[in-house]
């Protein structure tokens, strides 16, 4: 008997494993909100987790640094501004301390987090965006374009802000019948899709408020839909078939009559939360009351959508966060990583990559990683580990806008703006992290001045540009120079900083010394190794 040998596809991320933190890096006692809409309910960067909790009388959500761990008081601060419950929350992809925050209170608030995360409860919103009639349920910050945001409301309205004036620029009141569900940008910022309760997944330039393609019953199911923008233009849905079964599908925008592929799973209730990674071309899909995270690699090859494997656990997810990629270890193969909702409980996830590393270089590795994080610590030279696999991490979106909102409304497009993660990436200061902090002056729709609101696809007149609002905002608040803030209360603080930095400088040139030995004597032990293995000795 004979048997034929299957032709396995190649793949590095055909061996991409889940594992859960251990739960001493877990944050406990986070009363995760209950609110039923089939939003993530997380939101997580480089430098903060936030989560929408549980709150009487009003809306909030908490702010941690992700590298917090253990008990959350209850005195904890949280933002708490809000007069109804938080619905979504998105951290702005191009400054880590800006959030916007949707509720059922039909307003947007941007907030602007301290360094180092709350001291105080946060009552009072930087932006405030008043445009929906009824309660705000989702929330899509432009990819390359700097503050500009999109927001959709059970109104079936979708609104695109200038955050930095305040200003509604686009509204698209006219587009959806029906309840609209999900939105995504494209990887430019040029178009959004979306799905709606009447079934139908539409692509729509904003700018010009026009329906670009429609494709009626993209799934059958009556229960809510999920669809998201892949990098190379094609579009990834999730939803429900006639019997309730979940499904996954991709659609290219060139031809939406039929898809490229439709996968059933099970038959499970809860929402499946698509999350797309442009880097590595996955996507991970997490159910809402779902104790599985499924992640799928989409390639150019039939069949498109290939199943890698599942995380699996013991208890429910309420919902969940996804980790920028410049906020995962590079040094350890993580490609992606997850804050797991549970019901009072946010447990980290890290999915890996398997790699091997020579057993005879293990003590070398080891002896150059030391010293190479020392000197990192310092800052003295950039850490450029052995173990950085640059064919996992091609360079990704970094934290600078490629566009200024006046040039986006303008009409340009443009692709993000990549980073190397090679050695971790550290976020460069932005030139425009004081726009968001005076207030912008709000444009009244009901103002005597004559100014028309906005319809579908019409440009709101704007008042201010976000350049010429940083430009006011560093005119009224003048920045201490650095030699004040070196001196400033303490005269010898520099000296004392030099003869700190002589030691460390002194220490580093004597391990290096040890580590170069070290690794000459590894050498040598290797070829005598090699001289026993060949039967010279």
């Amino acid at each position: 008997m004979s048997f034929r040998r299957g032709v396995v596809r190649q793949s590095k991320f055909r061996h991409v494993f889940a594992q859960a933190w251990k739960a001493e890096h877990c944050i406990d006692d986070v009363r995760v909100s209950r609110v039923t809409w089939d939003s993530p309910l997380c939101a997580v960067n480089p430098k903060f987790i936030a989560v929408i909790i549980e709150a009487g009388g009003g809306g909030a959500f908490l702010v941690v640094p992700v590298s917090k761990s253990g008990r959350i008081d209850q005195s904890c601060p949280t933002v708490c501004g809000h007069a109804a419950p938080v619905l979504d929350i998105q951290w702005s992809p191009h400054d880590d301390n800006v959030i916007a925050s949707a509720s059922e209170d039909c307003t947007v608030k941007v907030w602007q987090i301290p360094d180092g995360g709350l001291t105080s409860p946060m009552t009072d919103a930087t932006v405030t965006l008043e445009g929906h009639s009824k309660r705000v349920g989702l929330l899509a910050w432009h990819p390359t374009a700097f503050n500009i945001l999109l927001t959709a409301g059970c109104d079936n309205v979708i609104c695109v802000w200038n955050v930095g004036t305040g200003e509604l620029v686009y509204q698209l009141d006219d587009a959806h019948p029906d309840l609209i569900y999900n939105v995504s940008w494209n990887k430019d910022g040029s178009a959004i899709c979306t799905v709606c309760k009447d079934k139908a997944l539409r692509v729509i330039d904003p700018r010009r408020g026009a329906v670009l393609k429609v494709r009626e019953k993209v799934h059958d199911g009556t229960r809510p839909m999920r669809a998201v923008f892949l990098s190379d233009g094609k579009i990834l849905t999730t939803g429900f078939s006639r019997m309730s079964e979940r499904q996954l599908a991709l659609w290219d925008t060139k031809d939406l009559s039929e898809p490229m592929v439709i996968q059933e799973m099970d038959t499970s209730n809860g929402v499946l939360l698509p999350f797309y990674d442009p880097d590595t071309n996955m996507v991970y899909l997490c159910g809402k009351g779902d104790c599985t995270i499924r992640y799928f690699e989409v390639t150019d090859e039939s069949p498109y959508v290939h199943f890698l494997s599942l995380y699996s656990s013991k208890e429910p997810q309420r919902g969940a966060g996804f980790q920028s990629k410049r906020g995962v270890d590079v040094n350890k193969c993580e490609i992606a990583r997850f804050y797991k909702l549970h019901e009072r409980k946010v447990e980290p996830i890290s999915m890996t990559v398997p790699r091997k590393v020579r057993h005879t270089h293990t003590l070398k590795v080891d002896f150059i990683n030391c010293f190479f994080l020392i000197a990192n610590e310092v800052s003295i030279f950039p850490l450029q580990s052995d173990l950085f696999q640059g064919d996992l991490y091609p360079d990704t979106a970094g934290l600078e806008p490629a566009l200024l909102a006046d040039e986006w409304i303008a009409g340009q497009d443009a692709p993000p703006l990549l980073v190397s993660l090679s050695g971790g990436y550290t976020a460069p200061p932005s030139k425009y992290r004081d726009t968001l902090r005076s207030k912008p002056k709000l444009v009244s729709q009901d103002s005597g001045t004559g100014a028309v609101p906005p319809s579908a696809g019409n440009v709101a007149a704007p008042t201010s540009t976000p350049t010429s609002a940083a430009k006011e905002t560093e005119e009224e608040t003048p920045q201490p120079t650095a030699a004040t803030r070196e001196t400033d209360g303490n005269g010898d603080r520099p000296k004392r900083e030099d003869d700190v930095l002589s030691e460390l400088l002194a220490e580093m040139k004597a391990l290096r010394a040890v580590v170069l030995a070290q690794n000459q004597r590894i050498e040598l032990l290797e070829r005598q190794l090699a001289r026993i293995e060949d039967g010279d000795v």
